[in-house]
């Protein structure tokens, strides 16, 4: 059976180049993720997943950090401007996947 799960937190600005944002997972949520899917990861340890925030939804992958010790989400520059989200802001964040957790 597949999860859905909601959280909230800051999207932020990576300082490398590129100008990539993301939101990092709760830890407690990232751990259980990262515990039970295992199997579902593609090549180098990402996972797919239906993201939505707001009335966007998108088909991208969740990251591993070890530096954060969780999973990244990387919210692309259209989501942002559709939503009118900036750096620093917390939106509720949905992710839907085809695997189990827990």
């Amino acid at each position: 059976m597949p999860f859905d799960v909601s959280f909230e937190a800051p999207i932020w600005a990576y300082d490398g180049p590129g100008g990539w944002h993301f939101v990092t997972l709760p830890k407690r949520l990232s751990h259980e993720i990262h515990a039970s899917a295992a199997t579902a990861a593609k090549p180098g340890g990402s996972l797919p997943v239906t993201a939505i925030i707001g009335a966007t939804r998108w088909k991208t992958s969740i990251f591993w950090d070890r530096k954060r010790d969780a999973y990244l989400l990387p919210v692309k520059a259209a989501v942002r401007t559709k939503e009118q989200l900036r750096e620093g802001d917390s939106p509720e964040i949905a992710l839907v996947a085809g695997f189990t957790i827990g």
